[in-house]
Formats: structure tokens, sequence, C-alpha cells
């Protein structure tokens, strides 16, 4: 709760969990669950947002991950499912990868989910460099998830701020909410962004890492130093760099570059976040509070680097958000009514109910999951729900689960499955 001009506003919850890693064409390391937070964890982690920059695309590799689960996806399916995380979307353009997880009982309310990617590498012409994002409404509120990977080198931050405002540019979203990523009321751009530490020579770069000393570098970030003249990153914050910078390390080890080009370290990999500018509150009590609603607060817990990974000459960065809405939307548009217990393939029906003015389509189908499901596509079976002319007055709708696609050991489910509706 929170007091707002003599009034309670109940604020709800959602905490996001969001992974920024190069990793270098590597395949995924044999363990990630510190990089999870799930050997820590408390259980009350909403979403796992993952961005990943090079991963190996190579021809033979790419026409692999096609035809199967990349590598990097199905680790991390793997390790999130049993939690009861499933993977809401994802978006793949050459080394760029986004993948967005959410708890299983969320996915009613994630809703409008859509992904865009953007080439910026020879001009626009190769997806080497870019961003890839994904969009959707939590609970009523619109986020966007942003992954770039940034042109390199030194003398290329105007390059950078250039490829990222054309990025913002080229990414439109259909609907009439939030076409643009700047329009959603909250917004999360990581990646490994590619900014430099200026004018200092490496020893003294490396000398203030010795020492912890990590302030004194802060100041010549190339990021933070655009913060104060770049009109589009306007709003865009940051919390503070903390941790080591994060590139450029020989493969593994923890030891920064020793080959022949010794590239001064530098933090090219980031999360920031920004919040969409809303109109000030009025004077009056009501307008306030109106005002109030349209909001979002965010609250950062952590930023932190993982030294223990070294399969990259990148090193991990994550961080754990709480985004607090002064309202929340948790009315379902299906609901869903099944037996707790089937025991013969009489019971094997779910009824469903929809909103008012739910627009049905011909491709609306119930599944049945196992509980630990990882995607969508993961079902033991599924059956149409098609809309007969007899239905249009009815509140109440009901589907025979009992259908060609479920093998007779299924048509009772076990108590680890459940009914899900979907629509294509």
């Amino acid at each position: 709760m929170s007091i707002y001009e003599g009034y309670y506003i109940t604020l709800y919850a959602n905490r996001v969990h969001i992974i920024t890693w190069n990793v270098g064409s590597a395949t995924p390391p044999d363990d990630i669950t510190a990089l999870l937070g799930l050997n820590v964890g408390d259980g009350n982690t909403d979403m796992y947002i993952i961005g990943l920059q090079e991963v190996n695309s190579m021809i033979n590799k790419r026409l692999k991950d096609v035809l199967f689960t990349d590598q990097w996806s199905e680790v991390c399916m793997e390790r999130l499912s049993p939690f009861g995380y499933v993977l809401v979307t994802s978006q793949r353009m050459q080394g760029l990868l986004l993948l967005v997880f959410a708890k299983y009982f969320h996915l009613p309310f994630l809703r409008g989910v859509q992904t865009e990617t953007t080439r910026t590498g020879l001009g626009g012409y190769w997806g080497n460099k870019g961003g890839v994002s994904a969009r959707m409404s939590v609970f009523g509120h619109t986020i966007c998830f942003l992954n770039c990977h940034l042109p390199a080198h030194m003398e290329n931050s105007d390059q950078r701020m250039e490829d990222f405002e054309s990025i913002l540019q080229q990414q439109q979203f259909e609907g009439q909410a939030a076409t643009g990523v700047l329009d959603h009321d909250v917004v999360f751009w990581f990646g490994d962004l590619n900014f430099r530490i200026d004018d200092l020579e490496m020893q003294v770069v490396k000398s203030a890492i010795d020492n912890n000393k990590l302030s004194t570098l802060w100041e010549k970030d190339q990021l933070n130093m655009a913060k104060d003249s770049e009109t589009v990153l306007e709003g865009f914050q940051e919390g503070p760099l903390k941790f080591p910078p994060t590139y450029k390390f020989d493969v593994g080890t923890d030891t920064y570059d020793t080959s022949g080009k010794k590239r001064k370290p530098a933090w090219t990999d980031r999360i920031l976040w920004r919040l969409r500018a809303t109109a000030p509150a009025s004077t009056g009590k009501r307008g306030s509070i109106s005002g109030l609603t349209s909001g979002t607060k965010v609250t950062q817990h952590f930023y932190r680097s993982h030294m223990e990974y070294t399969v990259s000459d990148h090193k991990p960065v994550s961080s754990i958000f709480t985004l607090q809405f002064p309202y929340k939307v948790d009315v379902p548009l299906v609901t869903l009514i099944v037996e707790d217990e089937w025991n013969s393939v009489a019971d094997a029906i779910a009824k469903f109910r929809l909103v008012p003015n739910y627009s049905r389509s011909s491709w609306d189908w119930i599944g049945l999951y196992k509980v630990g499901f990882k995607h969508h596509k993961d079902y033991v079976g599924y059956v149409w729900a098609k809309q007969e002319e007899a239905d249009y007055h009815r509140q109440e709708h009901q589907v025979i689960l009992m259908h060609a696609e479920f093998s007779v050991e299924h048509c009772c489910p076990h108590e680890d499955e459940v009914p899900l509706s979907q629509s294509t």
C-alpha cells in the first residue's frame, strides 16, 4: 500500500529477472543455475528475460537450429520449466537471441505479444548487429524488452548511438497502444552495447579495477557521458556499475585480454530501463489518482556480473527488478472449468466461459499439458474449440477432450496434467 494525497493505493508487484550475455559462439556451460539465481532465489520471480549475443550462427549450425531448438533455448527451458516457467516467446536474428519466460499461471494475463528485429550490420543488410525485441501487455501494462548488439571498437561511440536511434525508429508494432518501443509504459534495454572507457590508459583502468576504485572509471564510460548529451537516451536509467568491466577476458579465465590486441577492459554489457513520461497530475484529487494509475514504479534490487562463467570473452550481467503497478488487469479472457479428477472418458470435458465481446477464431484450441511444460507447443494433446452457430448466445461452452490427437493413455489425465486454452 502507498499513500497518495490522502488516498491509499494498492500497488501490484511483478518481479522480473533480466540477463544479458555475449556468449562468443560458445556452447552453454554445464550449469546455469547460479546465473538464473535458482540456487538462492525465493521463488518470487515472475518473469525471466534472457538476451544473448553472438550465439553460434554458422550456416550448418543455423540450419540445425531451424529444425530443432537451439542449444541455448533448450538449456534455459530445461532449467526453468521445473520451477514453473514457460517460454512465452522468443526471437532470433543471426547471433542475437531473446527469450521471455513467465510463470505458467501468469500466461492468461500476458497479451498482445509481438516481436521485432532490426538489422544494422553492413548498413542494415546484415544481422550480426542490431536489435531484437518482444513487447506485451502484462496485467494491463505495456512492456517492451529490447536486446541489442551495437558496433564494436572505441572510436564508434557515435555510430552506436546512431544505430540505437535507427532501431527505435524502425521497430513498430501493430495495434493502437504502444506502436513504438518508447511508447510502452516500461522499456528494458540491454545487450552488448559495446560502449568503452575513453581517454584513460590501460594501466590506469586495470589499477582502478585491481584496487576496487571503479567509480573513477564511471565518468569516462562512453554511455554515461552520452546520457548527458544524447536526447534519445532521455529517461533511461541504470544502476551504479559496482562490478568490474565485463569485457574482454581470455576465454576460460578471469584474466583480462592478454592477446596481441590487449583490449582495454570495458562495461560493454549493460541493462537499462525507462518509464514512459506521463502528463503531470491535475490538482484535483480524482485527477491526481487518475494520473497515478497511468504510471508504474520500477525498483532495481541488484545489478551484477557473474565472474564464474568463463566460456566467453564476456561475463554475463544480470539484474532483478520489481515493477509496481497501481492497478492490475487480472480477469482472464477465457475461464476454463474442468473436473479435478477424470475417472472415465465421460469426465474428459472442458467447459469454458468467455468475457463479453471476446473475438472468437476458427483457430482457437484447448490443449492438455503436463505440469512443467516448456512452451505452448509442448502439449500432450489438443482439441479445436471452433464456434458453432448454436454457440453465439451461450454463456458457457464445452469441448470433449477425447480426441484423435490423444492416445488412450492420456484420456484420463494424471495429477500432473492441466488444460489450457490457446488462440493461434
